[in-house]
């Protein structure tokens, strides 16, 4: 009995032995378990930085210049297609706006009325342009004359006195100005040196060209497209000095072509001295009006030397007083031969025996020899002139030397 309970617990452990080999086997095939410590709490963003940086601190310094180079081409190709971008837009919108300016400008308009202006012999489309423009026919001398090239209408422009439609466009205006002179009424007139506006409007009235109320309110607030016109300062009788004088042939009642065509003719002049002007230590302004006094006050003198007294005074401390007669007479609208001690001293800018230095404007309308005197005046000592006993000018370097001639 005792024999048969030994075999059982051989058998037994037997047994349990052979169970524990096969889970041994069992656990062998199962894969190794991750340890928790070992384990990065890591998000996958942070990982891809990581790696990121591990790769650039590995380039190279020519790898890093060439992505550099690289970056900095991709900038500049960009910058030129924004570049190429505006540069098409500011064409296209520079296209439409001329386009449609000159389109206005080309066409008839929607104007009443007619104006008469006159062309000089020998003119150009340059002048005739400008014509066109100071009579507000035309808004661009630019377009007109490029039409007229185009056109071939250059070189065909007749001259003489033209009514012309304001309503008329580029059409009409050539086919007004590549035809005869229209027969137009006129006046023939000359406005002689000298001569102050007020005395010029009196001329022209009494010729039955003008109504002098209108004429004096264009010659202060009327618009005529001149460059020297924008350089002179606003005052009353704004465009005294600078009516030219000269023989004209007027059509009645065009106050602003009869102005208009005055000024042109300055304008003449003035574009023959222009770079003397600019050149010169005196304003075109303070010019005209110093050729004013010179005018006013020569008389049969050598207008040079007339000229060098006034500029010796206004650059003189001892004699800064021009003491022009003819400033004072302007005031007065009079021509007194003899003034008064009272005269001389009447409150106004234009009197030079109170004020030192050129009045505020000019006094009359200068010809061209007293123009070119004040720019060019003769180099003397000389302070002072006057007209002696034996009808001749004595100019004097001083004051006792010009009583001498005076009272002789």
């Amino acid at each position: 009995m005792e024999e048969k309970n030994n075999f059982q617990s051989e058998e037994k452990k037997a047994v349990i032995e052979k169970m524990e080999s096969i889970f041994e086997q069992v656990s062998a095939m199962k894969p190794p378990e991750v340890k928790k410590e070992e384990t990065n709490d890591v998000s996958p963003e942070t990982n891809k930085t990581e790696i990121e940086m591990l790769t650039h601190s590995t380039l190279t310094d020519e790898e890093k210049e060439m992505q550099e180079r690289e970056y900095e081409s991709m900038l500049q190709a960009k910058n030129r297609r924004t570049f190429f971008k505006f540069i098409l837009c500011t064409v296209i919108a520079a296209i439409v706006i001329f386009g449609g300016y000159f389109c206005v400008d080309f066409m008839p308009k929607k104007a009443e009325g007619t104006v008469v202006i006159t062309v000089p012999q020998g003119s150009g489309t340059h002048r005739i342009a400008k014509e066109l423009k100071n009579n507000n026919l035309i808004h661009s001398e630019f377009f007109f004359k490029a039409a007229s090239r185009v056109l071939g209408k250059d070189a065909k422009y007749n001259y003489g006195k033209f009514e012309i439609q304001r309503s008329s466009g580029y059409l009409g205006l050539f086919n007004v100005l590549t035809a005869p002179a229209n027969v137009v009424d006129s006046v023939r007139v000359t406005i002689p040196e000298g001569y102050e506006i007020y005395k010029i409007a009196d001329l022209l009235e009494e010729k039955g060209l003008i109504d002098k109320d209108k004429f004096y309110y264009l010659v202060d607030n009327g618009n005529f497209e001149y460059e020297f016109v924008k350089d002179i300062p606003k005052r009353e009788m704004r465009l005294e000095g600078y009516l030219f004088p000269d023989t004209y042939e007027f059509v009645a009642n065009d106050e602003h072509g009869i102005i208009n065509e005055m000024l042109g003719r300055f304008e003449e002049f003035y574009n023959k001295y222009k770079e003397n002007i600019n050149e010169s230590p005196l304003s075109m302004d303070e010019i005209i009006t110093l050729a004013s006094i010179i005018e006013r006050e020569a008389g049969s003198a050598d207008k040079k030397l007339v000229s060098s007294v006034f500029h010796n005074r206004i650059e003189s401390p001892e004699y800064p007083y021009l003491q022009s007669c003819a400033t004072v007479q302007y005031v007065l609208r009079e021509r007194k031969p003899v003034l008064t001690h009272a005269d001389t001293q009447i409150d106004s800018p234009y009197n030079t025996y109170i004020n030192p230095g050129l009045p505020i404007g000019p006094i009359a309308s200068p010809g061209e020899e007293s123009i070119v005197a004040a720019l060019f005046p003769e180099k003397t000592n000389y302070f002072f002139f006057v007209l002696g006993s034996d009808g001749e000018h004595h100019f004097a370097r001083t004051y006792n030397e010009h009583l001498n001639y005076k009272n002789n």
